[in-house]
């Protein structure tokens, strides 16, 4: 589906000139498919396993266990590289673990729907890989691009209702991406080979977005052409007063959609309301809102109805979906233009095939089971109930005072039997736990 296209037809036509400009500099990019058999299952979504309940291997994606030592130098904050379990064929090298360890439940994982761990997107894995192994290694420009990351583009665009979708490595590339294809613009456009000051794009950026916007908006402006405006958190008037004294024409308002870190909702409805008046470009970072809000997953767009009104939705596939990589879901043009200049896509490898068919399988799953939703948002109604903490999604900000309270406290891990808190809690809060 098309964005509505109330920002005007500014941007479109800038973008077509962008475009144009680098198909008279023959650097207009193009991916080309390779073909790999047996094709991936398209419209058999019969043929993916899903379930209705809770299963028992729901549990594995919280449950861990860390070695005694490890549990008491975090406890006593001594720095680390990683290395004081090696393992070799089930027995610790490191004498000292004596294969002690201590079960956890994890909350600060990003596994909101438990998808890590479940079978069918493990069969879709494992078929994968065996049918293929990682498949062409190689960037997605090259013959890194293939008719697995092709089918699962489409199923992303269906699920953003956007005309087409960019796979990329992470959804930190993404975002990198994103913000260096719109520095570029101006480059393009500009008939000398310095862009005058009034042919700049501004950037308004919400002053809590995730650090793959601050870099890549920081990238943008090593280029010369953006100006940056970074807004109060949330503040809506900040924001109107900044876009109503800015006198440049070619705006964009990049936002998180749900905040990584503060648990709370970018408003909406308000940033359509101002799109609206301002024209501006509307790009959200929706790696927390995807398969965790809206009817079908579609993310925080889809759960305030204002999917149309989102240019460019950027997302990820390491949370809600179990798996890995990121996507940038947008119109043909703005894919094209991404996909020709977003640097951290054009010079990364792409998407291993197995991990690929694991996310196809992940959208399709975490479409189906949609009461995987439901149990989220039940389990934050009933954290709210208890505790009296105002929350308003499943990420949850525990605020104790200083930077220092703050890492101490973090350091006092949960370890609780089963017997002891349920299932279900433990799937819905190991969400980014966040403590500042």
């Amino acid at each position: 589906m098309e964005n509505d296209n109330n920002y005007g037809d500014s941007w479109d036509s800038w973008v077509d000139e962008a475009l144009a400009k680098l198909h008279s500099l023959k650097l207009l990019r193009s991916l080309r498919p390779i073909n790999l058999s047996p094709q991936p299952y398209k419209n058999c979504e019969d043929d993916y396993q899903v379930f209705d309940e809770m299963q028992p291997w729901d549990r594995s994606s919280v449950e861990i266990s860390i070695s005694e030592p490890t549990f008491h130098k975090w406890l006593l904050d001594i720095p680390s590289a990683g290395d004081e379990d090696i393992w070799s064929n089930g027995v610790a090298d490191n004498k000292e673990d004596n294969g002690r360890f201590k079960k956890l439940l994890l909350f600060s994982g990003n596994d909101y729907l438990g998808l890590s761990s479940h079978p069918t997107i493990a069969r879709a894995v494992t078929k994968a890989a065996q049918e293929h192994g990682m498949g062409p290694r190689g960037s997605a420009l090259i013959c890194g691009y293939t008719n697995y990351h092709r089918l699962l583009e489409s199923s992303l665009a269906d699920l953003k209702k956007k005309e087409d979708c960019l796979l990329c490595p992470t959804g930190f590339a993404a975002n990198m991406a994103v913000m260096v294809a719109l520095g570029n613009i101006v480059s393009l456009l500009a008939a000398d080979a310095k862009p005058m000051k009034e042919d700049r794009i501004a950037i308004f950026s919400d002053a809590l977005n995730h650090a793959s916007i601050i870099d890549g908006i920081r990238l943008a402006e090593r280029q010369h052409t953006v100006d940056v405006y970074v807004y109060r958190h949330c503040d809506m008037s900040h924001l109107s007063s900044l876009l109503s004294s800015c006198e440049l024409k070619k705006k964009v308002v990049v936002t998180d959609s749900l905040f990584s870190m503060d648990g709370d909702f970018a408003p909406m409805i308000e940033l359509v309301n101002l799109r609206k008046r301002h024209g501006f470009l509307l790009v959200i970072d929706d790696a927390h809102g995807t398969f965790v809000c809206g009817k079908h997953g579609g993310g925080v767009a889809e759960e305030f109805n204002c999917d149309r009104q989102v240019d460019i939705c950027i997302g990820t596939l390491s949370k809600a979906a179990g798996c890995h990589g990121g996507f940038i879901a947008c119109s043909k043009k703005w894919k094209q233009l991404v996909q020709s200049r977003g640097r951290s896509f054009i010079f990364s490898t792409s998407a291993p095939v197995p991990i690929v068919a694991a996310a196809h399988a992940a959208v399709i799953v975490g479409k189906k089971e949609g009461w995987r939703r439901k149990a989220i948002w039940n389990r934050v109604q009933e954290f709210r109930a208890l505790t009296g903490i105002p929350i308003t999604s499943p990420i949850i900000s525990l605020i104790v005072g200083s930077e220092e309270k703050a890492l101490k406290a973090s350091r006092f891990p949960l370890s609780l039997s089963q017997n002891e808190f349920s299932l279900a809690h433990a799937q819905t809060l190991c969400g980014c736990c966040n403590s500042y």
